[in-house]
């Protein structure tokens, strides 16, 4: 197995994106950004060091545009490191995967899908340190109350409304 990371940045309708990978297991994904350059301030810096500049899945590339362009895209198939976390997070991380575009789960739904039906809390922790959004659908989740509750990537609740919308039609 090649254990060299590379970095690929790109520029698209959600701003720039920057990816950090492995063979095909991506390790990080960051959206949102004005430039390349702060897209790759982004980073974790542990993940960064010692990775390669250049291109990476090129398929996964294709369909992270497409998806920003508004086309329903599935990732459901993305292979991915979630880092080191606990059992816990690491359901919690696969189930979310799962939602399907253009749906939503409660923080309580995903929590019991992840076979732990009363730490909804948790699944809302579990989101804010997501480290793969987009590929791993954090902003598909809401609150049971109908509001739409945080998002940590850049540009916090506008952003998850604005990809909410780009998946309702």
């Amino acid at each position: 197995m090649n254990d060299t990371d590379y970095v690929t940045t790109v520029s698209t309708e959600l701003g720039w994106i920057a990816l950090i990978g492995r063979e095909n297991l991506l390790r990080q994904l960051k959206f949102g950004h004005k430039s390349e350059a702060a897209v790759l301030r982004a980073l974790d810096p542990d993940l960064l060091d010692g990775a390669e500049h250049g291109p990476w899945n090129r398929d996964l590339v294709e369909r992270l545009r497409a998806y920003a362009a508004g086309e329903p895209v599935d990732f459901r198939d993305v292979r991915i490191d979630p880092g080191p976390v606990t059992d816990f997070r690491h359901r919690v991380l696969r189930q979310c995967q799962r939602i399907p575009y253009g749906r939503t789960l409660t923080y309580g739904q995903l929590a019991a899908k992840a076979g732990s039906p009363r730490a909804a809390r948790a699944v809302g922790s579990c989101m804010a340190a997501n480290r793969i959004p987009l590929i791993v659908p954090c902003h598909r989740v809401v609150p049971a109350d109908g509001r739409l509750g945080g998002f940590s990537a850049i540009g916090g609740v506008r952003t998850k409304k604005r990809l909410l919308a780009l998946e309702s039609g």
